[in-house]
């Protein structure tokens, strides 16, 4: 497996830095970001969610008149999280709150658009990616997909125990009211306009949750009776502004039946309509704006949480990394993703491996699959370490000579992080060794541990998650060996008998006050060895 610095580092990735691979927050966030749709996703993939962007899953029937989209309630869910900041004190803002029951039972957020929502974000979180984080990419993902422009994206957002401080406008409060809210918020009287016109390209109002506001339509594109924003409801596009201007508009906030909750007429029309008539007049100037103004509202951030750098997507990135002892041999496996290429472009890919002796092996990769994201804007093309169409076979090495290291030849030139490499650590790993079965345990996890490495702690991780889903790291600790367990000439084993089958973990270890991960989840249930 690669071996990815864990607490040690991930207590400096609050301070931006450059992106080097491993880096494990970084690149689950990074790939969230970027391996979109096609091959080696991660897991459930957002983007499956609002394609086609008139998606509502949360219709018995799937139905695409409902009016409703995911779309609109994951944007709807960002701003929810974000307009809790107060920049005077730096508390609230973009940290998840909104996941919790208390905060969306307020009035100021009435419907189920947020619970909705973490029904589906809940499934990219993990001990890197925070529910914040999650609901970040979500709004994000929605708005690139459906035709909107680039958002740069930082992560390390951190989840809110509790709810925050009330603080999102409400449609019935004067305009001297969403001035010094959104002031609150860190935005000026002409941002606060951008903001809601950005927010208004998706979605719209209902009436079952806004009687007030919303009458009962008869409308055969609208079942649920939702009002919508402006013509094109489920798209990006500057209509909400264009409309607006021309006198066309439905928007119910602009022309609804109740003045006293028409907030975006107000909003709107606070400078004289210049800020909207300029964006009537560009859809360019619209999209770059709210390109902006999207990024700041994601980085609203409590005092004290620091985001990382911009994420942007590594040229040359490994994946699937996995060191496993079988034997006298080591076995590695894993991929590599080109960006910004095609499969019709057909690069002439080589792995080299560097090893604790100075040598360099290397081997030609296969081609396997592509992926996309930004809407189809980029795709990537994905290589497989001796692999076939549909798995890897593995690279046999000496576990005397070992790895240290990655680096790759594409079309000629070499890829190498600047001269960095692509670090991979085998100082530990699982070993074929492992058995399941037998009494009265249900398995037996080994851990192969290189001679000389002399680890403080070698420890089985689990991912818990509290009352209010955030994540955290348990650690099992594994009792040193009381005489060394020669698995070959270069590794020992340290043992841990599981009486959990159930037991989904990963392996980690301290070495000279610095935590180590493995990154492939293991239970019992995938040792091959009878016990």
């Amino acid at each position: 497996m690669v071996f990815r610095l864990a607490c040690g580092t991930l207590a400096l990735l609050g301070t931006a830095h450059a992106y080097v691979w491993p880096s494990p927050q970084l690149d689950a966030l990074e790939a969230l970001r970027f391996d979109q749709v096609g091959f080696n996703t991660i897991g459930i993939t957002l983007t499956s969610f609002v394609q086609p962007c008139n998606l509502f899953l949360f219709d018995p029937t799937i139905n695409p008149n409902s009016g409703r989209s995911d779309a609109a309630d994951w944007i709807r869910t960002a701003y929810h999280d974000a307009a809790t900041h107060n920049i005077r004190d730096g508390t609230g803002g973009m940290d998840g709150s909104i996941r919790l029951v208390a905060e969306q039972a307020r009035a100021e957020n009435a419907g189920n658009g947020f619970s909705n929502t973490m029904g589906i974000v809940l499934a990219v979180v993990n001990r890197y990616v925070s529910n914040a984080d999650a609901i970040a990419l979500g709004a994000l993902i929605a708005i690139e997909t459906c035709g909107g422009p680039e958002i740069a994206f930082r992560g390390g957002r951190v989840d809110a125990a509790l709810p925050n401080t009330p603080g999102v406008p409400l449609p019935q409060q004067d305009l001297n009211s969403h001035i010094a809210i959104f002031a609150r918020q860190g935005f000026t009287q002409t941002e606060m306009i951008g903001l809601v016109a950005c927010g208004h390209t998706f979605g719209g109002v209902q009436h079952s949750f806004f009687p007030n506001i919303v009458n009962v339509l008869a409308d055969s594109t609208s079942t649920d009776n939702v009002a919508h924003f402006d013509s094109t409801p489920v798209s990006f596009d500057n209509n909400v502004a264009a409309e607006y201007i021309a006198g066309t508009t439905k928007n119910p906030l602009v022309v609804g039946f109740n003045d006293t909750t028409n907030s975006d007429k107000r909003i709107f029309g606070s400078d004289g309509n210049a800020t909207m008539r300029s964006f009537a007049n560009s859809p360019d100037h619209f999209a770059s704006t709210c390109a902006n103004l999207f990024a700041r509202m994601l980085d609203t951030v409590p005092r004290g949480v620091e985001l990382t750098e911009v994420i942007k997507p590594l040229p040359v990135k490994p994946a699937s990394i996995n060191l496993v002892m079988n034997g006298d041999t080591l076995e590695l496996t894993g991929l590599v993703r080109l960006w910004n290429t095609t499969q019709a472009a057909a690069p002439t890919v080589s792995l080299l491996w560097h090893d604790h002796v100075g040598h360099t092996g290397n081997t030609t990769l296969n081609f396997i699959s592509t992926s996309s994201s930004t809407g189809g804007k980029y795709s990537a093309t994905w290589y497989g370490f001796n692999s076939t169409v549909f798995g890897n076979m593995p690279l046999l090495l000496n576990p005397v000579d070992g790895v240290t290291g990655l680096s790759f030849v594409v079309n000629g030139v070499l890829e190498n992080q600047g001269g960095l490499g692509f670090a991979v650590q085998d100082a530990f790993m699982l070993s074929q060794t492992s058995c399941q079965g037998g009494v009265p345990y249900a398995g037996r996890v080994d851990v192969a541990v290189r001679n000389g490495v002399h680890p403080t702690r070698v420890y089985l991780e689990q991912v818990v998650t509290d009352s209010v889903q955030r994540i955290s790291i348990t650690e099992v600790d594994m009792t040193p060996p009381l005489h060394p367990v020669a698995v070959n000439s270069a590794y020992s084993l340290w043992s841990m008998n599981l009486t959990d089958g159930g037991m989904i973990f990963t392996i980690g270890a301290e070495i000279h006050g610095i935590k180590y991960s493995t990154t492939e989840q293991l239970s019992f249930f995938e040792f091959a060895t009878a016990c």
